[in-house]
């Protein structure tokens, strides 16, 4: 399987029992359905996530990408938690990609996200009152 940013092949990374695949060129990650949330609740990140952000940033702005699995067009999301983190998900197979720098991103919430995501909560709670 190559990568749908830079064509390069994946490399099998297995990190506490969760295997996920890494970019040997972009350094950019696929993950199976469910992976990235597995990984994000274990962290491990900063393990993983060793691509240089800035090049990762580059790569984030080609979004017109097929999925490497199914060859189909992937679609562009937003992170309901972080709204700067973009990635791309597969509407088939469920599969995710995130460009490096990226995961490191997604797993680490700044305490600005953490209190718009309290506000957004209490917004919420008021409107069902």
């Amino acid at each position: 399987m190559d990568c749908p940013k830079c064509h390069q092949s994946f490399n099998a990374i297995t990190y506490q029992g969760i295997e996920v695949d890494r970019c040997s060129g972009c350094q950019g990650f696929w993950f199976d359905f469910a992976e990235k949330d597995q990984l994000k609740a274990i962290g491990g990140a900063d393990a993983l996530d060793i691509g240089d952000a800035e090049k990762g940033a580059k790569f984030n702005q080609k979004t017109e990408i097929d999925c490497p699995k199914c060859q189909i067009p992937m679609t562009v999301m937003i992170d309901k938690d972080q709204f700067h983190i973009q990635y791309e998900y597969c509407p088939s197979c469920h599969g995710t990609f995130f460009d490096a720098g990226e995961l490191k991103d997604f797993d680490e919430h700044t305490l600005a996200e953490r209190f718009n995501q309290f506000m957004a909560t209490i917004k919420t709670n008021l409107k069902l009152s």
